[in-house]
């Protein structure tokens, strides 16, 4: 039956998923209360403000702008009159242990002269086709693995879109792949490593996951004017411009209804909201654990497994780090062993680690002409070894001061103002599941149609949006979660009486 009459959606949570769901049903014309526990938007793109400097708790890599454009363009606005982002040139600076140094460039043109010059015409010409290569296969997966919703692993059976993918070295594994373009031991490592991001090796990971490193090297990688938590708040009042009813402080205690049904949610504080949908943007399992009654949570939510997940220094310093990019790789010597390490659930013997300097894009979110340096190093979730984070977080904001000093970015200890560290407990206290911000790992079980499902199996009327849910990780495929999710309650809506 056609619904001709506005709905009443609750969305739980204002994360990237939570905010893009509720702007595209308020654009669909139904009445929307977004409920937010936090006072702030965000979710994981949270932020911290601390003497002077603006600190993003979450997501440091901004890539595909277009998808945040379009959530504006949904009601006549230009992204550009409310958020400021910048293609970065270079978008990475990477360093290696024999000290080369290789930095991704903000065209394929530019970076086919890098590579050049690092390894030589013949390996410039590899980069070339291996770039072209990444976006057929980018083109191809999209529809077919990204942008759409599953009903069955059914959906999967279009022979000419899987064709193609298995042609393109979809399900061959990503260091394969590479590794059939590249010869370079440097470029290999630089457009595999992202494969963290989906919570494998790129030993293990599917090939399919090598479009990350085309939205990172090829589709470009962005700074944004006041970080990343910068496009949360810009969502938010976006969305209140067109009527969604934010409430921040708003915990939700459990979602109501009525037999099969839910009929809306309950707050902690006894506030009851009535709801034809509800659609969850806490992390999936943690929803079903703590919204739903435990018959709700299908067999598939108990037994998933969990990508590794990280610690996060943040360091204020009173002066600006020598010769940093806006982002920054050190590459562990055995790239392949701290794959190992962290996979088993185990502090890296050797890690790599991340550098993203913010103030690069805008310098007034430090004071006085400081910086703000997010360090980011891959640990294991909380189903790994036993570890005391509370100790380990102190000896981790120590080695990264020591880190930062040996690669040359200057006497870092005497610069430090303050410093916050975020731990897998962090993450865990936060409401992530085994502690990691990175959500159900991506191996093929729980890729597409066998990822956990956008609805309620037992439970009609609940919607999930985020990054356990289809398609996965990270901001772009967050941002596309919530226009899946604003599908599945056009659905829901369709199937009421």
């Amino acid at each position: 039956m056609l619904r001709t009459q506005p709905a009443d959606v609750v969305v739980v949570g204002a994360g990237l998923g939570g905010l893009a769901t509720a702007i595209r049903v308020a654009a669909d014309g139904h009445h929307v209360t977004l409920l937010e526990r936090d006072p702030i938007p965000g979710g994981r793109a949270g932020q911290i403000l601390d003497r002077g400097f603006t600190f993003d708790t979450g997501p440091s890599v901004m890539t595909m702008p277009a998808l945040v454009a379009d959530l504006y363009a949904l009601h006549g606005e230009r992204m550009q009159d409310h958020l400021t982002m910048e293609r970065l040139d270079p978008a990475y600076r990477a360093t290696f242990h024999d000290g080369s140094v290789v930095r991704i460039r903000g065209s394929v043109a530019a970076m086919t002269e890098e590579v050049r010059q690092l390894a030589g015409p013949a390996e410039a010409d590899n980069f070339v086709r291996f770039a072209g290569h990444l976006k057929k296969l980018y083109e191809a997966e999209y529809e077919t693995f990204i942008d759409a919703n599953f009903d069955s692993p059914l959906d999967l059976a279009r022979p000419d879109k899987m064709v193609n993918l298995i042609r393109l070295g979809g399900f061959r594994k990503v260091a394969n792949l590479v590794g059939s373009f590249l010869t370079d031991w440097r470029l290999q490592r630089l457009f595999t490593f992202q494969s963290m991001y989906a919570g494998m090796s790129p030993y293990e990971a599917l090939g399919i996951y090598a479009v990350i490193a085309y939205m990172d090297a090829i589709a470009g990688v962005y700074g944004v004017k006041g970080g990343i938590h910068a496009i949360a708040e810009g969502l938010a009042d976006l969305a209140s411009r067109q009527g969604v009813d934010i409430r921040y402080g708003a915990e939700v205690a459990e979602v109501t209804g009525t037999g099969k049904r839910a009929n809306g949610v309950r707050l902690v504080d006894g506030t009851v909201h009535h709801a034809d949908v509800v659609v969850l943007n806490p992390d999936l399992p943690i929803a079903y654990r703590d919204l739903l009654p435990p018959r709700a949570t299908p067999a598939r939510v108990k037994r998933l497994t969990f990508s590794p997940s990280c610690t996060v220094v943040h360091l204020g310093l009173d002066r600006k780090l020598l010769d940093a990019a806006h982002h920054n790789i050190h590459f562990a010597e055995d790239y392949q062993a701290s794959f190992d390490d962290i996979l088993a659930g185990r502090l890296q013997r050797d890690p790599s680690w991340f550098l993203s300097v913010p103030t690069h894009a805008d310098p007034d979110m430090a004071p006085g002409g400081g910086e703000v340096a997010f360090v980011l190093v891959p640990s294991p979730n909380l189903n790994g070894d036993p570890i005391n984070w509370t100790h380990q977080g102190q000896r981790e904001v120590a080695a990264t001061i020591e880190r930062l000093e040996q690669a040359k970015y200057g006497p870092v200890g005497d610069s430090v103002v303050t410093s916050h560290v975020v731990t897998p407990q962090d993450w865990a206290d936060m409401g992530m599941a085994a502690g990691t911000p990175f959500a159900a790992s991506h191996h093929f079980r729980q890729t597409g149609p066998f990822r956990p499902a956008n609805v309620a199996p037992k439970v009609d009327g609940v919607v999930f949006v985020g990054s356990s849910t289809t398609p996965g990780v990270g901001v772009p495929m967050v941002l596309v979660s919530g226009r899946l999710a604003a599908e599945r309650v056009a659905q829901q809506l369709e199937q009421q009486p």
